[in-house]
């Protein structure tokens, strides 16, 4: 296989990444937050229901995430819509992998990338929470396979206790860390670039689950 290309990408796709690659060498030092009124950024009025997660699945909920704190409930959810074959974290087969093989469904965890249309869905672990807004955090430093937390229909992000929780978005910035790549999913993928209609998981998954355990 050359330097720097991926399995099963072609010349043209290792061509733009190797550029790209190139292009972000060196860039060690990122550019520092700008100033801004954080009170005056908060969006204070969804902050009210309580504690971190509370504001959180309230928050989730409204933009039709599934905010979930038992095994028992997601595996509800996967048998009733006959999600039965996905992956899962190899790290976290103790604590839910086993639990949705007994349940019977088929866990792999290998993510097989080129075969991404046979997993019905995908558990990774989150690296955390924003209670303001009902987003979860996914960063590569806890993510063991992006394609598998991207690709899925379902997508169940785990959140152990309360670990990674942040308030407001100002709290998460300040909490981003080194990790080069970081996603902030609010709710399912969706669009409404097609005549102002609203379509979930276009881009992505098309079911955000985000599984609190430990807590």
């Amino acid at each position: 296989m050359d330097e720097g290309k991926g399995e099963g990408m072609s010349d043209h796709e290792a061509t733009v990444f190797n550029a790209i690659r190139s292009a972000l060498a060196g860039l060690d030092n990122k550019t520092p937050l700008p100033e801004y009124d954080e009170a005056g950024f908060t969006a204070s009025s969804r902050l009210a229901a309580g504690s971190t997660w509370e504001n959180f699945a309230a928050n989730f909920r409204a933009v039709n995430g599934r905010p979930m704190e038992t095994v028992p409930e997601l595996i509800a959810f996967l048998t009733a819509g006959d999600h039965c074959h996905g992956y899962c974290d190899p790290v976290l087969r103790e604590e839910i992998g086993a639990d949705l093989e007994a349940a019977g469904l088929k866990v792999e965890y290998s993510y097989d990338r080129s075969r991404y249309n046979d997993y019905a869905f995908g558990v990774t672990r989150a690296s955390g929470i924003i209670g303001e807004t009902g987003t979860v955090i996914l960063n590569d430093h806890d993510t063991s396979d992006r394609l598998a937390a991207l690709s899925p229909w379902v997508h169940v992000a785990v959140l152990k206790g309360s670990g990674g929780e942040h308030r407001t978005i100002s709290d998460a910035l300040r909490a981003l860390g080194d990790c080069s790549n970081v996603i902030w999913a609010t709710g399912p993928s969706k669009t409404a670039d097609v005549e102002g209609i609203l379509i979930e998981g276009v881009h992505g998954p098309g079911e955000q689950i985000c599984l609190r355990v430990g807590g």
